[in-house]
């Protein structure tokens, strides 16, 4: 893609605002039918394996479409190609809103996700583009106040409109902001930029959609079909050799799809570890807190969702001042930090108990949270600034690529652990019980230990999974140490030209 403003005069701060709204609306869309789930089963007479497919339809998209936003970016202009996606992303939410069977409103959760997956992607690119290396952390602050916060204030939001409207009125809460976004687009949304005649490879779309669309489903289904089934097994394997040969292909191409040739910068590849490590350390409070507070508890969603609010609300207040933090002092220290907070609370969080007090899970929660803030993005736009500028949209389409399937196999490993712990510890609790016991047990006394085992059990197997999140944690701490700060590398297109420019030079004098 041409840049957006190349000299770097005056950022286009129109477009990085309008391109921001429409950014944060589809990520905090993407996290508030989550809540919704059971009472769309209820309303929809729909089983759990089928409502789930309103988040692994949408999420599998995101992972078939992201990796195309690459080719998208470089061949088609900022204005038409967030029209295009604030479009379908309206249509989807207002045919989500007045949908009556399931059908269709899975139908247009798929076609919301076509919009959003475009929109992220896009929205980072503008602001490499638009600010230099120098000043790019703090407006990547601000792109992380969307990435982190709209999520994460989701579940609160979504969980207040639940106790008081239908699920519906979610779609409804969207839509007006998605039509004021799309006509503020058509009116205000201007950009120059040279048409870049190049064709998207046909095998090597199949190949990603194959790939990325199989390694997560594969994961994300491991959860709750468990290991052993084919389904399982089989969409990983076949994710699994298509993205090989995906990989393979770009090498052989031109133009690729998807440029690889990217971590042969070594700070960006660095960068890419460390996000992948995290992502998938990052799931553990996301989706194991939820289930212990919900489920051992018994705490409603609303209140689990304003427990979260806290740690939201700071770490959006935490997103500029990281980012200001790192134009002046770089990446490895806030890193450091950062993962050392995270670390030292998931530790905390695997000591959960069955009476653990709700302050106590706000407090950590939201300290948790503050170390992640100081994480996520500089470590990104630190890796980022070393490709040159023409690598930018390769570059934002792979960590965006990654952050889904790493989330997907991070969330696919916790589950499996709290699963098989919460068995183990089940059966070793059950003999335990038994060999106490100095009389045969009552109906009554034997549902009450069953159920006492339960609880119990799950919670171990919750803190298990913290044990190994903070593992995880620790191997991104490691890496981070690693961490240098990036100049932009010599473009080697630009240097060849350079040279044959002197050379032609040479030979005509």
């Amino acid at each position: 893609m041409e840049n957006v403003n190349t000299n770097h005069a005056r950022p286009p701060y129109g477009i990085l605002a309008i391109l921001m709204i429409g950014a944060f609306i589809a990520m905090l869309n993407e996290t508030l039918l989550n809540v919704a789930l059971p009472s769309i089963m209820k309303d929809l007479d729909v089983g759990a394996s089928t409502v789930q497919w309103l988040s692994t339809g949408y999420m599998l998209v995101n992972g078939i479409m992201i990796p195309a936003t690459a080719f998208l970016i470089q061949r088609y202009s900022v204005r038409g190609l967030f029209l295009t996606a604030i479009s379908l992303f309206t249509v989807g939410t207002f045919l989500a809103g007045f949908s009556t069977v399931f059908p269709v409103l899975l139908v247009a959760r798929l076609i919301q996700a076509s919009g959003s997956a475009i929109m992220m992607p896009l929205l980072m690119n503008v602001m490499l583009t638009s600010f230099p290396p120098e000043k790019r952390g703090g407006a990547m602050g601000l792109f992380g106040l969307i990435f982190i916060f709209a999520p994460a204030v989701g579940p609160t939001l979504s969980g207040w409109m639940l106790e008081h409207f239908d699920w519906r009125m979610l779609f409804h809460f969207v839509s007006p902001i998605a039509v004021i976004v799309l006509l503020i687009g058509i009116f205000l949304l201007k950009d120059k930029k040279e048409k870049v005649e190049i064709s998207l490879d046909a095998l090597s779309l199949v190949l990603s959609s194959l790939g990325f669309g199989g390694l997560l489903y594969g994961f994300s289904s491991a959860g709750d079909k468990g290991w052993d089934s084919s389904l399982v097994y089989g969409t990983i394997i076949v994710g699994a050799i298509s993205l090989i040969l995906f990989i393979l292909r770009q090498f052989k191409l031109e133009k690729p799809m998807l440029e690889f040739r990217i971590y042969k910068y070594p700070m960006f590849a660095l960068s890419s570890a460390i996000s992948v490590v995290i992502s998938m350390a990052m799931f553990s409070a996301m989706l194991l807190l939820p289930i212990y507070v919900q489920t051992i508890r018994g705490i409603s969603p609303m209140k689990s969702g304003l427990m979260m609010l806290p740690g939201a609300i700071l770490m959006g207040i935490m997103s500029p001042i990281t980012g200001k933090l790192f134009d002046k002092f770089g990446g490895r220290i806030l890193a450091i930090i950062g993962l050392s907070i995270t670390i030292v609370t998931s530790y905390f969080f695997s000591k959960l108990a069955l009476d653990t007090s709700y302050s106590h899970l706000i407090l950590l929660y939201s300290a948790r949270m503050f170390g992640m803030s100081m994480v996520m993005m500089p470590v990104m736009t630190n890796g980022l600034n070393q490709l040159p500028a023409r690598y930018y949209p390769h570059g934002t389409a792979m960590n965006s690529t990654l952050q889904q399937v790493s989330g997907a196999i991070g969330s696919a490993l916790l589950v499996t652990i709290m699963t098989n712990r919460t068995k183990t510890h089940a059966a070793d609790l059950g003999a335990a019980a038994m060999k106490h016991l100095t009389e045969q047990p009552t109906p009554a006394l034997l549902a009450d230990m069953k159920q006492q085992i339960a609880m119990k059990a799950m919670l171990e197997g919750i803190n298990d999974s913290f044990v190994v999140s903070v593992g995880i944690a620790s191997i991104a701490l490691i890496l981070a140490f690693f961490i240098k700060r990036a100049k932009q590398a010599d473009d080697p297109n630009e240097v060849k030209s350079t040279e044959q420019k002197v050379v032609n030079k040479l030979a005509e004098n």
